[in-house]
């Protein structure tokens, strides 16, 4: 089961790290298509735990898995995939300085202002987004917020794949011909 984990772990954990930085790169905007690139680039991911737990339950169990071992094994893969995931964050805000936060407030204000909203609304939110900023800077509280961001995504795929893997009769694993 540990060698399963891992190896799906890393290719999910890849391919999310590839996601995370391509959104980054193609898309500027800090609000919503960012939001929805990167949720899609963690969904794409964690198709690997599917792909891990079937595997784990074809080849080494014979076609047969309960419940809370596939959910287990789903998890396993999706912890190793979100620690790539919040370890490349930290490896970003590293080579850029850490002004991440400083262009997010920036952009939401300004989306603010584009948007009509008052004066009193805009400084409302810039001083709560300013002290955010100052926890921010706290690299246990950023991990444990980036770790909060992939684990909806982990959870529900791992649950999902579980419900589904657990009947045998769920896409069996095939006979060779001969």
């Amino acid at each position: 089961m540990g060698r399963i984990i891992a190896v799906y772990g890393v290719i999910s954990g890849v391919i999310v790290i590839l996601g995370m930085y391509t959104s980054m790169a193609v898309i500027s905007d800090h609000g919503t298509m960012g939001m929805v690139a990167g949720y899609l680039s963690m969904l794409a991911a964690m198709i690997f735990v599917f792909v891990g737990v079937k595997r784990y339950r074809d080849v080494h169990l014979g076609g047969v898995i309960g419940f809370g071992r596939a959910l287990m094994v789903g998890l396993g893969i999706a912890g190793v995939s979100s620690l790539f995931y919040v370890l490349s964050w930290e490896v970003y805000m590293a080579l850029t300085g850490g002004t991440f936060m400083t262009e997010y407030i920036a952009s939401s204000i300004e989306n603010m202002r584009a948007a009509g909203k008052s004066a009193a609304e805009i400084a409302k939110f810039s001083a709560e987004m300013n002290a955010m900023a100052e926890q921010y800077k706290n690299p246990l509280f950023r991990m444990a917020l980036t770790f909060m961001e992939i684990l909806p995504v982990a959870l529900l795929v791992s649950l999902i794949s579980a419900a589904l893997l657990r009947k045998s009769g769920f896409m069996p694993a095939t006979q060779p011909r001969g």
